[in-house]
């Protein structure tokens, strides 16, 4: 599934299928999730490369979904799904 374009991309919503949550990592570090991808497609034992990101925290304000700069977070790469944009 294509990423919806954008002219600058600041994060990249993906889905951390282990956690059941939504996060949000810098364009810098989705440059070495596709290169993971890239490099360990097709293996069955992947290794644990983790990058950091931010998680998603509900706005009772605006009733709406928003990044939570406040604390930083890892993953592994192999736990993340590329969130569908529609």
């Amino acid at each position: 599934m294509a990423n919806i374009p954008f002219a600058t991309k600041e994060h990249v919503i993906y889905e951390n299928l282990v956690k059941g949550m939504l996060v949000a990592i810098s364009s810098e570090e989705n440059t070495k999730i596709r290169d993971f991808k890239k490099k360990n497609k097709g293996k069955k034992k992947s290794p644990s490369t983790k990058v950091k990101g931010y998680s998603f925290v509900l706005d009772q304000e605006f009733n709406s979904l928003k990044i939570d700069f406040s604390t930083e977070l890892t993953f592994e790469i192999k736990d993340l799904k590329l969130f569908p944009l529609k």
